[in-house]
């Protein structure tokens, strides 16, 4: 299946030029699709098919590249950088397109992404998909940052000396600024037991057995109001590219 995918760019209150892309029909049901760390839309979404699979649905996708990476401005001053601000560039962009009813789907940073949408209530989307995320990850994420940054900072000679030397060949690969992703890591925020128990919104978790990285995804589904977990093959990098979290994600948005 050829598929078109176009890019456009918005301005932020703080000046800043984001970028996002479109897939699928530009009459369907609008879907709002959250990428991880480290990552983008065309990594975490395109160049594993999903794209390619979800448009399948008759959706209109909607990809946007986190402030700090892909297409989108990465400044490495900290004062692009508050607290929350990654789900208040998603409600900026929603806003702009003036969409109201839509269903949300995210990936490890995108899935915290979206609860921190669901916890902030601007929006309301109808349906959610969280992959690659457990409760620790939601709940506590201070652990998984602190992780992450002294992998970036100090790479081969990091306590998790693999990961940091992963993440660093990782920055210089995709040509990230290793100052623009400490800056993402201090914008993220813990959403708390009660808050998440408060969301009534249907969402699916789905993981791969093998990925505790954020935590449980058992217990991030027990812990929201209105949620199931579906476990599939894979680790937190692998489990995108297996076809069960294809066909979870298609299953998702068939029904959603």
């Amino acid at each position: 299946m050829d598929m078109d995918y176009t890019t456009f760019r918005f301005k932020t209150s703080d000046g800043l030029n984001l970028a996002w892309t479109e897939a699928g029909a530009p009459s369907g049901r609008p879907t709002l699709i959250l990428h991880g760390f480290l990552a983008s839309a065309q990594l975490n979404w395109v160049e594993p098919g999903l794209v390619a699979a979800m448009a399948k649905t008759g959706r209109r996708l909607i990809l946007p590249d986190f402030r700090g990476h892909g297409r989108s401005d990465a400044p490495k001053d900290a004062a692009f950088y508050p607290k929350d601000v990654l789900a208040q560039d998603q409600e900026a962009l929603l806003a702009q397109l003036g969409v109201t009813d839509f269903d949300l789907v995210g990936y490890s940073l995108g899935a915290r992404m979206a609860v921190r949408l669901l916890a902030r209530g601007h929006v309301r989307p109808g349906n959610v998909f969280l992959g690659g995320m457990g409760l620790a990850g939601i709940t506590t994420v201070g652990t998984r940052m602190a992780y992450f940054e002294d992998a970036i900072r100090n790479g081969p000679k990091a306590r998790d000396a693999r990961a940091g030397t992963y993440v660093h060949a990782i920055l210089k690969d995709r040509g990230m600024s290793p100052e623009a992703a400490l800056n993402v890591l201090g914008t993220q925020l813990s959403t708390p037991p009660d808050v998440l128990a408060s969301i009534t919104v249907p969402v699916v978790v789905v993981n791969g057995e093998q990925d505790q990285d954020n935590g449980d995804p058992v217990a991030l589904a027990a812990g929201l109001g209105n949620a199931r977990c579906q476990l599939v093959p894979g680790n937190h990098l692998s489990a995108v590219a297996e076809p069960a979290f294809r066909d979870a994600l298609v299953a998702f948005l068939g029904v959603a």
